[in-house]
C-alpha cells in the first residue's frame, strides 16, 4: 500500500510518524506547500515573537528524521489535479499514486481588504517568515485588528517588548464566544493593566498611507498612527483542491467521525478538517492539539481502524504572566458556570454545564487542574462541584 499525505503541518507530520509506530512499512510522501519541514505553529505567536525560541526549535523533526523513517518529504511544493477516481495528484509535473490519502492542508490567514489595499506595513501571522518579519517590529507603534488569541498573545509579546500597542475589537466583549463575559473579561482587564490600548466595540473605518505615515481612522472618532498594522481576524481553511477534486466541503472538508472524507480512499485532519465528532456534532477546531491527535487518529483510519474520534478539543495560551488551559466545547446553549479560585490573583477554575452536565472546563495559572478537568467533561454535575470549597479533583469523590 502506498500513502500519501498533502499538507506537511503538525497533522501531517504527526500522521506520519503514527503510520511508522502501528507499524506501516510501506511507502510515504508527505508534501508540503512552506520551504520548512514541519514545525508547530504556537511558537509563532509566543516564543519566536518573544526571542526565547528559534524557528528551529519549532520544528516536529530534523529533516533527517524524515530520511530514516523513509518518508518522502517534498517542501516548497504545491499539488493540483487531485483525481479520487483515478488515486493521483501532480506535484512539480510529476503524477504521484496513493491507495490512502490524507489531506492536512490547513488554513491561511482571512485578509481584510482595506488593509491589504492601503499601501501601509501589514502583516499577519500564520508562517515562520511572518512571525520572524512581525518580531522586528514589536518595539514600535503596534495595531492589532481582532482580539481573538493570536491578536491578544501578540499584544502580550509587543507590550513585553516596549512596544505600543492599540487593539480594535468589533465585539463589546473579546472572546466572548469561547468564554461567556464573565471570564473573557479576566483577558479584557489583563491587557489593559499591562498597557494595551483595547478599544471593544470599534471597528477600522479606513487606513491611509504615505509618505508622511499610516493614519487608521476608528469608529469610535479616533485616529491612530501604527507603524505596523497587524490582521488577526481568523484563518479560512484550505479547501480549494478538496472542492475541485469533487469532495464534500463546508466551512472545511467535510468527515465522518473516523476523519474519512466522502471518497472513502481520502481522509482529512487538523485544520482544515470539519469532523461530525460522535459527542459534540460537527465542528472543525484549529488548535495545536487537534492536529497533533486528529493525524494521529487518521493514519489508523487509513490502516483499518474504524475507532471514532472522540477526543474532546483543548488548547492553551500564555499572555504575560497568564497562561491558561481549556478543554471540551463551551457552545451558545451552555446555562450555568462554576468558578473556583482566586480572581485577583488571576488563578481560577472553571466549568460550563449544559443542563446539569458538565461541556468544558478551563484554568488560569491552576496548573494542578487540567486533569481534573479533562475528568468532569460529560459527567453530570453533583452538589460537591458546585460547592467551590471543594477541590476539583476531591468533587470527583
Amino acid at each position: 500500500m502506498t500513502i500519501a499525505i498533502i499538507g506537511a503541518g503538525l497533522a501531517g507530520a504527526s500522521a506520519a510518524e503514527e503510520l511508522r509506530n502501528a507499524g506501516y512499512d510501506g511507502d510515504i510522501t508527505l508534501v508540503g506547500a512552506e520551504p520548512h519541514a514541519p514545525y508547530e505553529r504556537p511558537p509563532l505567536s509566543k516564543d519566536i515573537l518573544l526571542r526565547t525560541g528559534t524557528a528551529e526549535d519549532a520544528l516536529v523533526h530534523e529533516a533527517e528524521w524524515y530520511a530514516q523513517q523513509r518518508i518522502e518529504l517534498l517542501t516548497g511544493t504545491r499539488v493540483s489535479d487531485l483525481d479520487p477516481a483515478a488515486r493521483t495528484f501532480a506535484v512539480d509535473g510529476r503524477r504521484i499514486s496513493y491507495d490512502q490519502l490524507l489531506l492536512a492542508t490547513g488554513a491561511t490567514s482571512r485578509h481584510l481588504p482595506m488593509a491589504d489595499d492601503s499601501g501601509a506595513p501589514v502583516v499577519h501571522l500564520r508562517t515562520i517568515e511572518e512571525a520572524e518579519a512581525l518580531r522586528n517590529h514589536l518595539s514600535g507603534a503596534l495595531l492589532v485588528i481582532g482580539a481573538g488569541w493570536i491578536g491578544l498573545e501578540v499584544a502580550s509579546a509587543a507590550r513585553q517588548a516596549g512596544g505600543t500597542v492599540t487593539v480594535v475589537e468589533s465585539a463589546s466583549t473579546p472572546l466572548a464566544g469561547p468564554l461567556g463575559t464573565q471570564l473573557a473579561s479576566l483577558f479584557t482587564d489583563l491587557h489593559r493593566e499591562h498597557g494595551v490600548d483595547l478599544r471593544t466595540d470599534t471597528s477600522v473605518i479606513s487606513i491611509e498611507h504615505d509618505a508622511h505615515g499610516t493614519r487608521a481612522r476608528l469608529s469610535d472618532g479616533d485616529e491612530v498612527h501604527p507603524s505596523v498594522i497587524l490582521v488577526a481576524i481568523g484563518a479560512e481553511p484550505q479547501v480549494s483542491l478538496a472542492a475541485d477534486a469533487g469532495l464534500a466541503v463546508d466551512s472545511g472538508i467535510l468527515v465522518d467521525a473516523r476523519l474519512c472524507t466522502s471518497d472513502p480512499h481520502v481522509y482529512a485532519a487538523g485544520d482544515v478538517a470539519n469532523h461530525d465528532h460522535p459527542s459534540l456534532g460537527r465542528l472543525r477546531v484549529e488548535h495545536w492539539d487537534a492536529a497533533i491527535h486528529q493525524g494521529r487518529h487518521a493514519a489508523r483510519s487509513m490502516l483499518g481502524g474504524q475507532e471514532p474520534y472522540g477526543r474532546q478539543p483543548y488548547f492553551f495560551t500564555d499572555q504575560y504572566d497568564l497562561g491558561m488551559e481549556y478543554v471540551g466545547h463551551r457552545g451558545p446553549d451552555v446555562d450555568e458556570v462554576i468558578v473556583r479560585g482566586d480572581r485577583e490573583r488571576r488563578v481560577i477554575n472553571a466549568v460550563w454545564l449544559r443542563e446539569g452536565r458538565v461541556v468544558a472546563g478551563m484554568h488560569t495559572n491552576d496548573w494542578d487542574a487540567i486533569d481534573p478537568l479533562r475528568a468532569w467533561i460529560g459527567r453530570q454535575a453533583t452538589p460537591a462541584l458546585r460547592d467551590t470549597t471543594t477541590s476539583l479533583a476531591d468533587a470527583l469523590g
